[in-house]
């Protein structure tokens, strides 16, 4: 599987074993369908799936609706907040036991992973990452510059820093929700959340593990990265990944 054994530290007691999938979306009505096929193709493990979206007239809703009017894992939530900042924190809210797993909506992410994933955590990792940069993961397409930035983040982090994982920026983790549960979201742009938590973790002395994962730019619709409005956030959880663990 080629997962590294990440931080050795202390890790949370398991609180269950049942796993909570949350998508933030925003206008995917075409990329849905597709994910969710792959969810219930690729992910053996039982599972419920969130999906959060922050307004009605997003097109992703009446597709998701349809969906989930014939499969009761599915659930549409309305986020507490805006744009993806909002979703992420109203669907990490929704962690009460076992293991959240976040995931795009644009069929980024290779859901093969999702049961590796778990089967980590079931071995006591707290939070997991399908890396893209670790030995045996890859990236397909992207913004050169977006990934440029990304790679070399995940790399320092894990060299330098001594994070449990290459690729600390990606979105598509696992976090017990033990954890989730114990840690503020103090995030201010977008898609940082996942840098936040995976330096809290860090710093803790949690057990971070990751997995190789091929990511792939989405093939249709829009995506919602901003990399020049969001840079000094990104900056301020990389600068806090540096600093002593917390006792």
């Amino acid at each position: 599987m080629g997962e590294r054994p990440g931080n050795a530290g202390q890790h949370l007691t398991p609180g269950g074993t049942d796993l909570l999938l949350v998508v933030p979306v925003y206008n995917e009505a075409e990329n849905f369908p597709r994910l969710y096929e792959s969810l219930r193709t690729h992910v053996l493990t039982p599972w419920r799936l969130k999906v959060v979206y922050d307004r009605e007239e997003d097109t992703t809703v009446p597709v998701a609706r349809a969906i989930a009017a014939q499969d009761a894992r599915v659930e549409l939530l309305l986020s507490a907040g805006k744009g993806v900042l909002g979703a992420l924190r109203t669907g990490l809210a929704e962690a009460d036991h076992g293991f959240v797993v976040v995931t795009m909506a644009d069929g980024s992410d290779d859901h093969r992973q999702v049961d590796q994933m778990v089967a980590l955590a079931r071995e006591g990792y707290d939070l997991v990452a399908a890396s893209r940069y670790m030995r045996g993961g890859a990236q397909r397409g992207g913004p050169l510059l977006k990934s440029a930035l990304s790679r070399t983040a995940g790399l320092s982090l894990r060299w330098l820093a001594g994070v449990g994982t290459a690729d600390a920026t990606s979105n598509f983790k696992l976090y017990r929700a033990e954890f989730l549960k114990s840690v503020k979201i103090e995030s201010r742009g977008g898609f940082e959340v996942a840098l936040e938590l995976t330096v809290k973790a860090h710093l803790r002395g949690l057990r971070i593990g990751e997995l190789p994962t091929t990511w792939t730019e989405r093939t249709s619709g829009k995506s919602n990265f901003q990399l020049r409005k969001w840079f000094l956030d990104y900056l301020r959880w990389y600068l806090a990944a540096f600093r002593s663990r917390a006792s």
